[in-house]
């Protein structure tokens, strides 16, 4: 998963050149595409996200515990196990995604489309690369719970699955964090 993670790290290193580059060429188009951003609503999404990465960690110490599900009460979260907080986990990212799909559309009714220019070229690729990779991790947490209830005990072997899926997590938040910088942070 490192070894992949690090081809990722590249991947998204040529994306950020992309749009680096598109930029610098075009600052007078940036300059009166991102002022139709919204970006404490970019805020409050990318809160959710990087939420999800303490809501993630939290199922991974619950694994490393060996605890594949709570042993108290649904509120007493301090006592939950791997699949609540990977429910919890999913559930924000599923948010997150569905945030990013209402942008799109509201930045599509304003005409900053995919096709419409440099600026829209490159704030969907990038973004849209980035939902996708969420995606697939949200896809991971759903094939990580399948597992743990598929199983009659939970044992090293499935805890060792929900770290590695968690790696992916932290990775594609952190991205996130990048993204959100420079896309709706950095002027």
């Amino acid at each position: 998963m490192i070894v992949w993670l690090g081809s990722e790290v590249m991947f998204f290193a040529g994306l950020f050149a992309i749009y680096f580059t598109l930029r610098s060429t075009s600052p007078g188009l940036w300059a009166q595409e991102t002022a139709h951003l919204n970006v404490p609503y970019a805020l409050v999404n990318t809160l959710i996200l990087v939420s999800s990465s303490f809501t993630c960690q939290a199922g991974v110490f619950a694994a490393e515990r060996l605890q594949s599900r709570r042993t108290g009460k649904l509120m007493q979260f301090w006592k939950w196990g791997l699949v609540e907080w990977f429910y919890l986990t999913f559930s924000l990212g599923a948010v997150f995604v569905t945030g990013q799909v209402f942008e799109y559309a509201n930045l599509v009714s304003e005409h900053i489309g995919f096709d419409s220019n440099a600026y829209g070229s490159s704030f969907y690729l990038t973004t849209g690369f980035h939902a996708l990779h969420v995606t697939c991790g949200l896809i991971a947490f759903l094939l990580v719970l399948g597992r743990v209830f598929a199983v009659k005990n939970f044992t090293h072997r499935e805890a060792t699955t929900a770290i590695v899926v968690s790696y992916y997590w932290h990775f594609v938040d952190v991205v996130w964090i990048g993204l959100f910088l420079v896309i709706y942070v950095l002027k």
